[in-house]
């Protein structure tokens, strides 16, 4: 009788929050997980693998996909949040935030494209604010140009039955929302009540990454709370 090959995911940041959520999911859920992070992360899971990297080197990033094996999703869980208000920007936070949120997706989008089978999954961690918010230009400004990147990759993959889609959350319970380089604009309660929770936001990526989702390519998914209405 043959066996269901087990699937490969590709997750950055899962050392905390929803990257770490997303690996814990999808591990329960009978994946092979390979996660990446800037320090040594290791759940008790025969089918988890970590590596510590900080992705944000090229070099070495690239280094590294060329000696994985083939992944069914990539998942972009990594980021960062700095902000400052017009006068106050500073420029090596923007280029840092675009590496970390733009670059890295590049590459590992484009070094992992050609080993992904016909029906894998592309998931971009994106934001509610993408559209803009006061004191987080830098930031919102990564998050704008991903919704364009990710429409343009999923056009091209689209006849391989590869999806793309960005899952954007607001203001999620994680160590993010307590980050001080974000005083200048600190988070808000959505009208729900409470800040997202980290699982809701993975749940939400891990049916993305199902046979259900087929369909869905080319999104931003937003997990607002109620925030934008």
């Amino acid at each position: 009788m043959n066996q269901t090959p087990v699937r490969h995911a590709l997750v950055t940041g899962c050392s905390s929050g929803i990257g770490e959520t997303v690996c814990l999911t999808l591990l329960a859920q009978g994946w092979k997980v390979t996660g990446l992070a800037r320090r040594e992360v290791s759940f008790p899971h025969a089918n988890f693998s970590g590596i510590s990297l900080d992705i944000t080197d090229t070099a070495k990033l690239t280094a590294l996909l060329e000696t994985l094996p083939a992944v069914d999703a990539l998942i972009h869980a990594a980021g960062m949040m700095k902000a400052a208000p017009l006068g106050q920007l500073d420029t090596q936070a923007s280029a840092a935030l675009w590496q970390l949120h733009i670059g890295v997706a590049e590459v590992l989008a484009d070094r992992l494209v050609d080993k992904m089978p016909d029906g894998g999954r592309i998931v971009l961690l994106g934001s509610r604010t993408s559209a803009g918010v006061a004191g987080r230009s830098q930031y919102v400004a990564t998050k704008s140009a991903m919704i364009g990147m990710a429409r343009s990759w999923a056009a091209e993959l689209a006849p391989r039955g590869i999806t793309v889609n960005i899952v954007a959350p607001g203001a999620t319970q994680t160590p993010m929302l307590d980050n001080p380089q974000r005083k200048s604009s600190p988070p808000k309660l959505p009208p729900i009540g409470r800040f997202i929770q980290p699982q809701e936001v993975a749940d939400l990526i891990c049916y993305l990454l199902t046979p259900s989702a087929a369909a869905i390519t080319g999104q931003q998914l937003v997990i607002c709370g109620g925030a934008s209405l």
